[in-house]
């Protein structure tokens, strides 16, 4: 019989859990990829986008600030206004989501999404959650809301309550501060606040597979018109266009995807 003292025991575990831990953070590391831009568009530069999303041909808005938070459908090619409807003067718009024939609208502290119908704007319901609220996409089952965490939060589309949720790292580090997010291709693509990359997630663990440089992307700004961050994803999953603006940008930028500088 072999007896192995406490003190070996523990070093030999404590040497397997780093090795155990070396080798998932190494297999998580999420590549770098750059982008292209394919064209470009006017975007209202009073705009202070917080959310974006494209359906059936169109692309909807929201917008933000008190006093000033909107929900818009926006004529791509133009940047024209189509159709408008203000939020409360005390209501901060934020993230947004088509779910068929309904837009979902968070409010940043508010602790209220808005229905509304898709074709006329007409309000439909309210829903209420805790904390505040930044992001929202819809995957084709689940809404994915983003609270200015490191964490996703899935909710039923019509009732709001939640189904789930997932913390998001980066070689096991939380990544904080997300915020628009888009459900591109089985994977939820994240604005993370003050940051020029968005963040291609894993929604089963949360993980980081990918991070998508866009730098040098926002537009240098007019004398007297300020520019803000980087904020709002798109993607036409007909046309595989991807579309990305940002608060304050007066160009909405169609870009595509490739690999990036090591």
């Amino acid at each position: 019989m072999v007896i192995v003292r406490a003190p070996a025991l523990h070093r030999a575990l404590l040497f397997l859990l780093l090795l155990v831990i070396g080798s998932t953070w190494a297999g998580e590391s999420p590549i770098l990829l750059g982008y292209q831009v394919v064209g470009h568009y006017p975007h209202d530069p009073t705009a202070f986008t917080q959310g974006l999303a494209w359906a059936n041909g169109r692309l909807y808005e929201s917008t933000g600030l008190e006093g000033r938070s909107s929900l818009r459908e926006v004529e791509l090619t133009t940047g024209k206004v189509l159709r408008s409807a203000a939020l409360r003067p005390w209501q901060f718009g934020e993230g947004i989501a088509v779910v068929g024939e309904r837009i979902l609208q968070l409010t940043w502290k508010s602790g209220q999404a808005l229905v509304r119908e898709r074709a006329s704007f007409r309000k439909l319901a309210t829903f209420s959650y805790p904390g505040e609220g930044w992001g929202l996409a819809w995957d084709g089952r689940r809404l994915v809301m983003s609270d200015g965490s490191a964490t996703l939060v899935f909710r039923d589309p019509d009732s709001f309550a939640e189904l789930g949720r997932v913390t998001v790292t980066d070689a096991g580090r939380p990544v904080a501060q997300l915020n628009e997010l888009e459900a591109i291709d089985g994977e939820i693509w994240a604005n993370v606040w003050g940051s020029e990359r968005i963040a291609r997630i894993d929604p089963a663990t949360g993980r980081v597979t990918a991070w998508v440089d866009l730098t040098g992307l926002r537009p240098q700004p007019a004398p007297g018109q300020p520019i803000d961050v980087l904020n709002g994803i798109a993607w036409d999953a007909e046309g595989k266009r991807l579309f990305v603006t940002g608060k304050l940008w007066p160009w909405v930028y169609h870009i595509r995807v490739i690999p990036g500088a090591d």
